[in-house]
């Protein structure tokens, strides 16, 4: 009796550790890698088969499709580039229209935060949309990072005072317009040697914010405003304001606006008494080969990104920007049409990094906290994109804040964004 109860003993051991084992096992097979992040702001699951969820929201029709379409593209990119995240791939479904807009920007992010299984957004062309969107994105727990968005209002002052429409979550690869504003005030203030100056708006946060800079930093260069007034977007006959500019009589006139008011002011500014040889300039917004290649832009000087990127390369993907550049015109017949490509690629890399440091597999399940991808964004430094190193402050301005001054010529636009008459470089 005594040997049997041994027997049975021993046997009963013998199944206890190897249950103990096995149990190990599994647990330690179950759960792949620990994400960033407390729970705070929830989570997001995505099952075995299904995909990880973002979105693109941009500027895809209408007059300015020009600004969104190619960042679009450069999401798309992005993600067929960087691959799967723990085993699970990325889609950025269909994507959506700012119409650069505030209600352009608010219909489409309602859309985006009744589905819970988006975690982010890359977007939105256009700072007027943002002021609508970035709300709505950052109640819902969800990031937003911007490959255009300039307005200094979304993030800061530069002097650690959060801008009226920053919000917690959003992020932007483009450069702050205090800088775009700075830069083009000291070329026509220093290079150019001009004492007097107007600017024209359309009323809209990209556009009124950037004219703004552009005044206060060159009236703190000594320089004299003379005029500072808006337009309305639909407008066509400018003869009345340029009339209105004209009695200052200033040297340089400083319009960052879009299409098409851009093209009706450059082309009816000569025509007015006092303005035959005013010098005329513009901004980012039209950086674009519909505008650039008319012939009434020829000799303007135009501000944007610093585009020479050279052999700067994405940390994530190891794609430089003549790589990028090769496969964007094999996907879709044609170079960029305006200048934000690379910030729109770069934005898309540390939004998939984002996820991937803030998610872990359970199960065959991902979890993604979504803290944990604010988390990311927020400790960003040194990240090497197309367009250089990425560092996020405590505002969301995370890019390269270089800014050039082109001579446009026309004919040519790859030539004008290669003609370099100015550089500033905070």
């Amino acid at each position: 009796m005594k040997s049997k109860f041994f027997r049975m003993l021993g046997l009963l051991l013998a199944f206890t550790m190897v249950a103990a084992a096995c149990g190990s096992d599994s647990d330690s097979e179950s759960v792949t890698g620990s994400g960033l992040g407390d729970g705070s702001l929830g989570t997001v699951t995505v099952e075995s088969g299904d995909d990880i969820q973002i979105r693109s929201l941009n500027a895809i029709t209408g007059d300015v499709a020009f600004l969104g379409l190619p960042n679009q593209r450069g999401v798309e990119q992005a993600i067929a580039d960087f691959g799967d995240i723990n085993g699970f791939s990325v889609s950025m479904g269909t994507g959506l229209d700012d119409l650069c807009s505030a209600d352009g920007g608010q219909a489409a992010a309602q859309t985006i935060v009744a589905d819970e299984s988006v975690v982010g957004v890359i977007g939105t062309s256009c700072s007027g949309a943002a002021t609508a969107a970035s709300p709505l994105i950052s109640a819902a727990g969800m990031v937003m990072i911007s490959p255009s968005n300039t307005s200094p209002s979304l993030t800061s002052d530069l002097v650690g005072n959060a801008g009226k429409d920053w919000h917690e979550g959003y992020y932007r690869t483009a450069h702050n317009d205090l800088f775009q504003g700075a830069a083009m005030a000291k070329f026509v203030h220093d290079e150019l040697g001009m004492t007097t100056a107007a600017a024209i708006h359309d009323g809209d946060p990209y556009t009124q914010g950037l004219a703004q800079a552009f005044s206060d930093a060159f009236v703190a260069l000594g320089g004299t405003m003379t005029g500072f007034t808006g337009i309305n977007k639909e407008d066509t006959d400018m003869v009345p304001v340029l009339t209105e500019v004209a009695a200052g009589s200033p040297e340089a006139l400083f319009f960052p606006i879009f299409q098409p008011a851009g093209d009706f002011i450059a082309a009816q500014a000569p025509t007015v008494a006092g303005l035959e040889n005013v010098t005329l300039l513009a901004a980012d917004g039209l950086q674009v080969s519909s505008f650039m290649e008319l012939d009434q832009a020829d000799g303007m000087y135009i501000s944007g990104p610093d585009l020479r990127y050279g052999e700067n390369t994405n940390q994530s993907t190891g794609v430089t920007a003549e790589s990028f550049l090769q496969t964007y015109e094999a996907n879709n017949g044609s170079s960029p049409e305006a200048s934000f490509w690379a910030h729109s690629y770069d934005a898309a890399t540390i939004l998939l990094e984002a996820i991937k440091a803030a998610s872990f597999v359970n199960d065959g399940e991902l979890t993604i906290d979504r803290a944990g991808v604010r988390e990311y964004l927020n400790g960003l430094s040194g990240y090497s994109g197309i367009i250089g190193s990425l560092t996020c402050d405590e505002f969301g301005d995370c890019g390269a804040q270089r800014i050039t001054v082109i001579g446009n010529m026309s004919n040519d636009y790859d030539a004008s964004n290669n003609n370099v008459v100015f550089e500033y470089a905070p």
